[in-house]
């Protein structure tokens, strides 16, 4: 998740819905090899083959305000086809907030591909919901080295933009590689539900929102930059932060609880040679 302070490589900035970049590849040019549906009874967790659920409240490098937890009052299906991670304001243990992080780091991992999530973000100054993936070898190399990939940030003071990212050795924190993609109109991404996504392919990625490109990185672009770190697994992270770096603590427009609501997580591969570790299709 970037930081705040950014002074980003390269910084795109389409207005509306349509793509500077043109239009997306259909999933129907891709292999589905991976999806989660959230169905399931209403107040039942995410599935534990796929997906774990972070606990604590250090901050996590960002400074950020909230205590994730495994309840269900922070993080449970809906019992109509969606995961909701909710925020809450409440004391818990040193923290004012609580929310929820999930990831699958272990269980699904993923080389380039068609990755994707369906999401309704919440709206209110200190909300950072995201969609992100991290390098598998996080621990072995760290961080930025292992590679990181923001398909979706938001700062919920303005719901109308959206971003995404990369980060890696010589381009991270105020120095990722970022666009921004904003509606026309400053309608709000909270209106319902939008598609994000990433097309990652050996020498490109491609970031999109509701099927319009509007942010390309070439492997090319970053040889000045740092290594291209972008060439091995990564495992999928969803949540809902609360204050931190990248928009601020909250304050009293802010209104509680706020839901970050994901109808799917899709992953589709042109080829079934590439995912590392991958949980049956259900």
């Amino acid at each position: 998740m970037v930081t705040a302070g950014v002074r980003a490589i390269a910084a795109i900035l389409v207005l509306g819905f349509g793509g500077a970049c043109g239009g997306e590849e259909t999933p129907a040019s891709w292999q589905l090899v991976f999806s989660d549906e959230f169905e399931g009874a209403a107040g039942s967790a995410p599935d534990p083959a796929v997906w774990s659920l972070e606990v604590g409240g250090h901050g996590w490098g960002n400074q950020e305000l909230q205590f994730y937890t495994d309840r269900p009052t922070n993080v449970a299906l809906d019992g109509q086809g969606a995961l909701v991670i909710t925020a809450h304001e409440e004391r818990w243990m040193a923290n004012r907030y609580t929310s929820a992080r999930l990831h699958t780091k272990g269980k699904a991992s993923f080389a380039y591909g068609r990755i994707e999530a369906r999401l309704h973000l919440p709206q209110g100054k200190g909300l950072w919901p995201a969609f992100w993936l991290l390098g598998e070898d996080v621990d072995r190399l760290g961080w930025p080295e292992c590679g990181e990939i923001d398909v979706m940030e938001n700062r919920g003071a303005h719901p109308w933009r959206v971003s995404s990212a990369l980060h890696g050795p010589g381009y991270s924190g105020g120095n990722a590689v970022i666009a921004g993609f904003e509606t026309a109109d400053r309608r709000s991404f909270a209106d319902g539900f939008h598609l994000y996504a990433v097309e990652w392919e050996p020498d490109e990625l491609r970031f999109s929102v509701d099927g319009e490109i509007y942010h390309r990185v070439r492997k090319t672009r970053l040889s000045a930059s740092g290594p291209w770190v972008f060439d091995r697994p990564f495992f999928l992270i969803l949540n809902l932060a609360v204050g931190g770096t990248f928009g601020g603590p909250p304050d009293d427009s802010t209104s509680f609880p706020q839901r970050l609501l994901v109808d799917h997580v899709r992953v589709y591969q042109r080829n079934a040679t590439t995912p590392t570790k991958l949980p049956a299709l259900q």
